[in-house]
């Protein structure tokens, strides 16, 4: 997320003198009043306009390319490439193994160790990812959930081996276990135990890491598995409400907290759609921490989010379509507004991407924010009679959710009854039908087809499985037993008690503890969750 400015700073940027090509000069802010739609400020409460007076007249969201393959040499060597060509935010991607909380030499690991995403074990790893990269001077997302706590323990021991305190750390961990019950199935443990974790993680922020967003509450998966942009919301405020109420039930005072709470959207190519959703989203967020938790500070009503442009509206049929796709995805969430983007490549309907696809990715995001003209005021689309009038449906159907998903006792509940999957898996089965009748054309797929050959991919060996398996064993054979057995030890007897789980984890992770060692303590603690199947 995109670090503070001094006021004065920032009123002397958003007051400053902007003009179009053709030397009209751009207000910062358009608005007409009516008797239906009061004035509503970019800035100010509720933030339907944007977070910031000036949005992108001050600063350009994050460009915060998600990396991570193979093993973590490998996957540093990219940040680096990338933070070259100018991205301006670290995010990583993690394999299935660290994910799920097991080792690269655990027999459930086998043929998926480094593929879809960097294979982390251990302390060790998370060095070398992040070697020749000083923790204190970057902004770092991590896309984890179940092992967030793991891996943020990770990476606050790393920032104190280069010299940087807990306080000087800056990014994002994914952290949100709700949607992966929903839709996305990285989870390990039942929910209660899991949200207690998440509870410890944002408790621990407030206090250790303030400069951290500890969850990252998010629509992406939710969206990509087949929900609509009302549902995509609807669903991922009633999380937020979930994690907000564990953290008050946890003794936490509301704005000690909330401002540090952001969130993921994905952004289809329904272009109008997804800017009146985006809007909609901070409006209805800013009210909900108003109204249902008395929040005070504006910084706490404001919803912070990242946006990643849809890998599900990818085609592995003429890939370069997608480089298209992706421009109009781009440029959607810059007018929704987004804090920080990632935008998807070319090639990843068929494998992770290439170095060249990546970099041509950072550049649609480079040439929407210095070349096309949207960032010159804030909320450009206001107004727009189609738009309004989307937001007005969106927000009616987001409000009707919310009270439904609050009768039935809340997210936890509406998860175990299985009400959120039945709804996505409606929807998505809708679209697929529709896409399958000619209904909903895919250009390059049902309809505009073509011959074609198969481009460069991007191919992870397999030799990174056995590499990290002698890296595995080297590492047991060389860390102090005792110590490792006392730190895991601790952690075990405190999972059975109300105490904040983050030092005891810290510890462990110094202690060399591995991923899936950490992992396994838990299991034995809270047990392993069991899907309710629904259709």
């Amino acid at each position: 997320m995109a670090a503070k400015k001094s006021s004065s700073s920032k009123t002397k940027e958003t007051e400053k003198k902007i003009f179009t090509d053709s030397n009209f000069q751009v207000k910062r802010i358009y608005q007409k009043s009516s008797k239906k739609k009061p004035l509503e400020d970019a800035g100010k409460f509720p933030f339907t306009r944007g977070i910031h007076p000036g949005m992108y007249r001050d600063r350009f969201w994050t460009m915060r390319q998600y990396s991570g393959f193979g093993d973590a040499k490998l996957t540093n060597e990219r940040f680096k490439f990338m933070l070259d060509k100018g991205q301006t935010g670290l995010s990583m991607a993690f394999d299935l193994p660290t994910q799920i909380g097991y080792d690269s030499d655990s027999p459930q690991a086998e043929g998926e160790v480094g593929k879809v995403g960097v294979s982390i074990t251990s302390i060790k790893d998370m060095m070398t990812a992040f070697g020749g990269i000083p923790l204190g001077k970057v902004s770092s997302s991590m896309t984890i959930n179940s092992t967030a706590s793991t891996l943020l323990a990770y990476y606050i021991a790393v920032g104190e081996s280069q010299g940087f305190k807990s306080n000087e750390l800056r990014g994002t961990t994914q952290n949100d276990i709700l949607k992966e019950y929903i839709a996305r199935n990285t989870y390990i443990y039942p929910p209660q135990p899991s949200m207690r974790l998440i509870g410890d993680m944002i408790g621990f922020c407030a206090e250790k890491v303030p400069s951290w967003y500890p969850v990252s509450i998010s629509g992406y998966h939710m969206r990509e598995a087949g929900c609509t942009a009302t549902q995509e919301i609807a669903f991922t405020l009633a999380n937020a409400i979930a994690y907000i109420q564990t953290c008050l039930d946890k003794g936490l005072k509301i704005d000690d907290f909330a401002p540090r709470l952001s969130f993921f959207f994905c952004c289809t190519i329904e272009f109008f759609e997804e800017v009146a959703k985006f809007r909609v989203a901070r409006k209805i967020y800013a009210k909900i921490l108003k109204e249902m938790f008395h929040a005070k500070n504006p910084r706490s009503m404001q919803l912070k989010f990242h946006t990643q442009t849809s890998g599900e509206s990818l085609t592995a049929q003429q890939p370069d379509n997608n480089i298209v796709r992706v421009a109009v995805q781009t440029m959607a969430a810059v007018v929704g507004g987004t804090q920080s983007l990632h935008t998807n490549s070319r090639d990843e309907a068929l494998a992770l991407p290439t170095q060249e696809s990546a970099k041509i990715a950072l550049r649609t995001q480079q040439i929407v924010a210095h070349e096309s003209g949207v960032t010159k005021t804030a909320d450009p689309m206001a107004g727009s009679y189609y738009l309004e009038e989307l937001c007005d449906q969106i927000e009616d159907g987001v409000w009707k959710y919310l009270k439904k998903i609050q009768k039935m006792g809340g997210s936890v509940k509406a998860i175990e009854k299985g009400f959120f999957q039945s709804e996505i898996r409606q929807n998505a089965y809708r679209l697929k039908k529709e896409a399958d009748e000619g209904e909903r054309i895919l250009v390059g797929v049902n309809k505009y087809s073509e011959e074609e050959k198969q481009p460069d991919l991007l191919r992870i060996d397999d030799k990174i499985e056995i590499q990290q398996k002698k890296a595995l064993k080297k590492l047991r054979e060389s860390r102090d037993k005792k110590k490792w057995e006392k730190s895991l030890s601790a952690m075990q007897s405190a999972a059975d008690t109300d105490e904040n789980l983050m030092p005891y984890i810290i510890s462990s992770a110094k202690a060399f503890a591995t991923t899936g060692e950490i992992s396994n303590t838990f299991r034995e603690v809270f047990g392993e969750y069991r899907p309710k199947e629904v259709f």
